[in-house]
């Protein structure tokens, strides 16, 4: 496209080029734009004044050659001011700067709240790993401790009841472990949407622009923040020692695992709800007591 700034004409290059034909995208003078129209082939050339040319990187309208400057809310495509009494008449318009900058906003606040809420999550885990951890190494020293009393009779059952500690507790760390991995994953993909998001904030804005940024906005409506679980617990009850039963003398802890978490509501149905370990969803009425 020749730039506005063209003082000459293309054709003769000694006339001032007054004229811009925009099927050739060239200048003209007004006696070479006479003969240019008096031409078989370019007699329906559409001709505008050189000082009226869109500058060079702005888009135009493939209809009326003029600035894309407006966002037309009714067919959500960006358009001319010529298009408001044409193809768009009666549409509701928006200024199309304002249109960018407000899905910018939306896209920066969601990646903001998601990533945020990400970083609550992962704080959550870890804590609660460290505890678990600690609860478990506390369990497993007072079935030791308990067991030191009657070490003769009962060594074999504490073996077994230590080794059945650490397989459960570990399979509720591993459920955890891919909690946080996943919550990690989230939040690693919520900070290259961002990065995503600075790049097309110091682009310049096009006619493409929108779409970049909608679909960015799906991305980010996908970027998914999965609720937390119940997080396990573990406590070791002790019981006096006796000779009656050497399962007892040692004593019983519990475990709780991680439980499935209800994700929605679904008010003619009831509630839906995710395994934490499997991932198997199911709807429960809202009455159920199942997984309460």
């Amino acid at each position: 496209m020749a730039q506005a700034a063209s003082k000459t004409c293309e054709i003769c290059v000694s006339a001032p080029g007054s004229q811009y034909c925009l099927d050739c995208e060239q200048c003209y003078c007004e006696n070479c734009k006479s003969l240019h129209k008096r031409q078989k082939l370019s007699t329906n050339h559409q001709f505008q004044h050189a000082s009226e040319l869109i500058p060079e990187g702005k888009s135009r309208c493939s209809q009326h050659k003029e600035e894309l400057n407006l966002m037309c809310n009714t067919c959500n495509v960006p358009v001319c001011t010529s298009c408001v009494t044409g193809n768009h008449n009666g549409h509701k318009f928006s200024k199309l700067v304002d249109v960018i900058d407000q899905l910018r906003g939306e896209n920066k606040n969601q990646i903001r709240v998601k990533t945020n809420e990400a970083n609550q999550n992962i704080t959550k885990i870890e804590d609660s790993l460290k505890s678990f951890d600690n609860d478990v190494q506390s369990v497993m020293k007072a079935i030791t401790d308990q067991s030191n009393n009657i070490k003769r009779m009962v060594d074999k059952s504490v073996s077994k009841m230590i080794a059945l500690v650490k397989e459960q507790s570990t399979k509720e760390k591993d459920k955890l472990m891919k909690i946080l991995s996943a919550a990690k994953s989230t939040l690693v993909a919520g900070q290259n949407l961002d990065r995503r998001r600075l790049d097309l904030d110091k682009a310049r804005p096009d006619e493409t622009m929108v779409q970049q940024i909608n679909k960015m906005k799906e991305e980010i409506s996908k970027l998914d923040i999965d609720s937390l679980p119940q997080f396990p617990k573990i406590s070791f009850e002790s019981k006096a020692v006796t000779e009656d039963d050497i399962r007892q003398l040692i004593g019983s802890y519990t475990l709780s695992v991680c439980s499935p978490v209800k994700e929605k509501e679904y008010p003619q149905h009831g509630f839906l709800y995710r395994c934490a370990d499997c991932g198997k969803e199911c709807i429960q009425p809202k009455h159920s007591k199942e997984y309460r």
